[in-house]
């Protein structure tokens, strides 16, 4: 299968871009000054991340949409405002996670951001799911950008006039140089950033901006160490269909006055979750010294039993040691909880902690 190349391929190449294959595309994960200089400069100034690579579905439609939509997602979307986005989850009926997604109530329906990986069995989902009533775009012709960091609002702000009124998890449609844009205040750092959806054929461009105003490239390898710092889950990893939201300790992305009726897909399980507490979580874990717990690594107890098992794990450049994700047995995740890491046939000391590892950044509103 071809592998596929998003607008930003070129400047990407022309920035000296280490290339790998990432979800079906050439994705770059790092350039010249490398992952850890990537990561600290993200965190004290601003990084631009190609996210192109995942999908962003319009769908179209008027309140009856928001109805069927509540049918699928574990969302209050009838008092979401217009222009709030949401974090939440596609699930089947045992509450298998498809996928994590962002949906954004827009004035023509909802915008999906989705993970690469996953968009077109997620639009195939959907769309069985909707029938033929409301009209969906899964728009190639778009890229995203995503700008993070501590210096991106006023970065941005100087290119597109106004968005530094956005709050966390709000969007907007803004006209800049000719373009419209969507921007919304997101993203999957920990720090205060924003992700912009523009056209392909503006996107190199618009970038070349943000880079002559004092913003630099930064690969997927930062992305994930930033994203694990701050306790974030990546699709394949924290989460897949053998994972519920409460297994993966998302209870909180799900919204209460949900739970009451119980009407959405997958809605049994998680009710049974949440009162009877599912026999795995996920949790932090910090090895002792300098080990690195790589995805995969088994965790056990100190009798020897197997108790779970790593899903991501690092170093983390702005904590300064290694960090790690994964799913142990319930009875053993209380923070302060010391387990063991099997690492190359040796077990090594590790504790249970809280999550992030790294303060996050955002600029809270109310939505």
């Amino acid at each position: 299968m071809e592998i596929k190349k998003t607008s930003l391929n070129k400047l990407h190449q022309s920035n000296s871009a280490k290339f790998v294959e990432f979800a079906g595309y050439e994705m770059p994960i790092k350039y010249s000054k490398g992952i850890i200089e990537e990561h600290k400069f993200t965190r004290s100034h601003s990084g631009i991340f190609d996210v192109s690579h995942m999908g962003q579905l319009f769908i179209y439609g008027d309140e009856s949409l928001t109805e069927k939509l509540e049918k699928i997602f574990p969302l209050d979307l009838k008092n979401l405002k217009q222009n709030c986005s949401k974090y939440s989850f596609l699930m089947n009926e045992d509450a298998g996670i498809y996928d994590d997604l962002i949906i954004t109530k827009i004035e023509e329906g909802y915008l999906i951001i989705l993970n690469a990986a996953c968009k077109d069995k997620d639009f195939e989902i959907l769309s069985n799911l909707l029938g033929a009533k409301f009209k969906m775009n899964l728009d190639n012709n778009r890229s995203l950008i995503a700008i993070q960091g501590p210096k991106s609002v006023e970065i941005l702000n100087s290119i597109i006039n106004g968005v530094d009124q956005l709050k966390f998890m709000t969007g907007n449609w803004f006209d800049s140089d000719n373009k419209k844009l969507f921007v919304t205040r997101s993203g999957y750092t920990g720090e205060d950033g924003f992700e912009i959806s523009i056209s392909n054929d503006k996107a190199e461009k618009f970038v070349e901006n943000l880079i002559e105003k004092g913003a630099q490239l930064i690969g997927l390898g930062a992305r994930d160490t930033l994203r694990l710092e701050a306790g974030l889950c990546l699709y394949g990893h924290e989460l897949d269909i053998n994972k519920t939201p409460v297994e993966a300790n998302l209870k909180w992305a799900i919204s209460k006055s949900r739970l009451s009726n119980g009407d959405f897909i997958g809605s049994k399980k998680i009710m049974n979750q949440m009162n009877d507490g599912a026999s795995q979580i996920r949790v932090g874990i910090k090895p002792e010294g300098r080990l690195i717990a790589r995805e995969k690594t088994k965790i056990f107890d100190d009798a020897d039993k197997q108790i779970g098992e790593i899903t991501s794990g690092t170093f983390g450049p702005s904590v300064n040691g290694p960090i790690a994700m994964g799913y142990i047995n319930k009875e053993y995740s209380k923070v302060d909880t010391k387990i063991l890491l099997e690492v190359r046939g040796k077990k090594h000391p590790a504790i249970v902690c809280g999550l992030p590892f790294y303060k996050k950044s955002y600029v809270k509103g109310v939505n």
